[in-house]
């Protein structure tokens, strides 16, 4: 709340319009701290986020990750990568060999959203390439492959 200056008399002294902006400053705290009280109160009594703890019965449980199953990832398979020099890159043509720093019979790696969670060999099935996986990541092992 601002103060206009043409709304004080001429003969007010300084003071007095220093009182009137200090009672303008206790007001504004008061109506902050009302205002604060009143938020910390609506907070108390309805929580935003509903706390997973052993309470949750099992079922509640599935209903939640019933909701993350149908969201797509990209599933990759790494036959192997190379590094090439943009020179090179632009004299590639049709029938150009690139050598890749994979070795034949080697497992491949699956890869999820960028990320390896499995190693497989290619098989073919129907006129279709797929990947029959031999070796699972765990968990403890991505996090060991990360700190290296």
């Amino acid at each position: 709340m601002a103060i206009n200056p043409e709304d004080l008399e001429a003969t007010e002294a300084p003071e007095a319009a220093t009182e009137v902006a200090e009672d303008d400053w206790g007001a504004a705290m008061a109506e902050q701290q009302s205002s604060e009280s009143a938020l910390q109160t609506k907070t108390e009594q309805a929580p935003v986020f509903t706390e997973f703890s052993a309470k949750n019965k099992l079922g509640e449980t599935q209903n939640d990750i019933d909701f993350i199953l149908d969201i797509p990832v990209q599933l990759t398979v790494e036959l192997g990568r190379t590094k090439i020099a943009i020179k090179n890159l632009l004299q590639l043509a049709q029938g150009s060999v690139v050598e890749l720093d994979g070795m034949a019979g080697e497992p491949m790696d699956v890869l999820v959203n960028g990320c390896l969670i499995a190693q497989g060999e290619v098989v073919v099935v129907n006129d279709k390439f797929g990947i029959r996986l031999t070796d699972i990541i765990t968990p403890a092992e991505r996090i060991r492959k990360i700190n290296k």
